[in-house]
């Protein structure tokens, strides 16, 4: 079973804890993209917003912008170590997420590297920047599904980066075959569909060669056969050598207005998340987004699924606030998703009484807030603050503070052991929020609840918020 940080367990370094809070630190080997839409620039943004503290080792400088990559210019093998080197032997690592790799040469030196640092399969050693006489850092509950070692101590995402969001190839034919020794150690591997077809085609043209090669002189007519020609997406356990990792197969590139991705284990499917897709053309750095918020978020402790769910969530409001800049593939808006993600509770909802519903609305679009939802009753109006919490005046409301929590039932479940009266247990409501109700020892209503996308974001908002 692989250890994982315990965002609130005793750190071997003081400083990495800010009023008790562990500080995750995500090393992030990738490519950089000087319009910062995706690559090193996506990563460290998904990172900071997250509240983890992003290193990085650069594989590659490119050129490029919303449009297409005009240039790309691989950074030496040696230097992309260095890179790496400099972060772990002082500052450590808690997660590793790998994107563009630059080559084959260092992906297979990357993969040396990662090896090397834990190598006994209980992730012993003194490896990720920490002396043999650090204190041990705590470890957070058993992960689900179980994240089993591999010779590593930490969790590692993969994201095979090939072709840009324009279309342009980032991958050669030699590295993408160099990439089963990176899919073998990684926690998790996250393709969209044409990459998960690339890696496909890659590794039955590998074992076709591999029989070829080892029937030859045999006489055999079918030596350059396939030799699982049988092996596809679902059928049994997954072709890719992912030892005992787990393969996020991304659905944004399949067709309908609903998209899935699916967690595929050594045995087969594990989970499944499903949504509407968003339709924007702000979609460059999604694949990056998306494996950088797990790898963080792992780092924090989260089970697997809980990351990967947390990680889309992050996507899909990063989506949802795209500045919309430049002429082809913008840039996401990882800057706007403040309040919605992150750490325990987040205070970003706060419930006022109205009395005048007209003069209320004018009142606070004067303060500048924008309206987010207004209803034909007038009885009810939320609105939105620049920072990203939300203000919400109803008819007749008790003004109410409100708390999100990535898991209510289990804070709820913790706060009840510790004592806390609740006055109403964890509800499903019709506009889409889980929440529970409490008072504080004065007497003022506290909501601990949970509403993902549809705080900020319902499927009623104002088309012109």
């Amino acid at each position: 079973m692989t250890n994982l940080p315990d965002q609130d367990s005793p750190s071997p370094n003081p400083s990495r804890q800010r009023e008790g809070r562990f500080v995750p630190r995500i090393l992030i080997i990738a490519g950089s993209d000087s319009g910062g839409g995706a690559g090193i620039q996506a990563d460290i943004k998904t990172v900071t917003m997250l509240g983890g503290h992003a290193m990085t080792a650069i594989t590659a400088i490119t050129a490029q912008n919303t449009l297409g990559v005009q240039a790309v210019l691989p950074v030496p093998t040696e230097m992309v170590i260095a890179q790496i080197e400099s972060c772990v032997s002082d500052i450590g690592v808690d997660a590793v997420k790998i994107g563009m790799i630059g080559s084959a040469a260092t992906a297979r030196a990357v993969v040396d590297y990662l090896e090397r640092l834990s190598p006994s399969p209980s992730g012993e050693g003194w490896g990720w920047g920490l002396s043999p006489d650090a204190p041990t850092i705590g470890t957070a509950p058993p992960p689900t599904p179980p994240l089993k070692g591999r010779g590593l101590s930490i969790p590692i995402v993969f994201d095979p980066v090939m072709v840009a969001t324009s279309g342009d190839v980032l991958a050669d034919a030699d590295t993408i075959a160099a990439f089963e020794r990176l899919m073998r150690i990684a926690t998790v591997v996250t393709p969209n569909l044409p990459e998960l077809e690339a890696l496909q085609k890659s590794l039955s043209q590998r074992e076709r060669e591999g029989a070829a090669q080892r029937r030859k002189g045999e006489g055999d007519v079918d030596a350059a056969a396939d030799p699982h020609p049988s092996h596809a997406f679902g059928a049994g356990p997954f072709p890719l050598p992912l030892g005992e990792g787990f393969l996020l197969v991304k659905g944004g590139h399949g067709e309908g207005d609903e998209i899935v991705d699916r967690l595929i284990g050594p045995q087969g499917e594990v989970a499944s998340w499903s949504a509407t897709r968003i339709e924007t053309r702000s979609t460059h750095g999604t694949g990056c987004t998306l494996a950088s918020a797990i790898a963080t978020l792992l780092a924090q402790g989260q089970s697997l699924t809980a990351a990967i769910a947390g990680a889309r969530h992050f996507v899909r409001l990063a989506l949802h606030d795209a500045p919309g800049l430049g002429g082809g593939h913008g840039p996401m808006g990882h800057q706007a998703v403040r309040l919605d993600i992150g750490p325990e509770r987040r205070l970003n909802q706060i419930t006022l009484g109205l009395s005048d519903y007209a003069a209320s609305c004018d009142f606070y679009r004067t303060l500048g807030l924008t309206q987010i939802v207004a209803t034909d009753d007038a009885h009810y109006a939320r609105f939105e603050a620049p920072g990203g919490a939300t203000l919400s005046i109803e008819q007749g409301a008790e003004p109410t503070v409100f708390f999100e929590c990535a898991d209510l039932d289990a804070e709820v479940a913790r706060l009840q052991t510790a004592g806390v009266v609740f006055d109403q247990p964890p509800t499903d409501q019709p506009w889409g929020w889980r929440e529970a109700r409490l008072r504080d020892p004065a007497g003022n209503a506290v909501c601990l609840y949970q509403a993902g996308e549809n705080r900020r974001y319902p499927p009623w908002r104002l088309r012109d918020a």
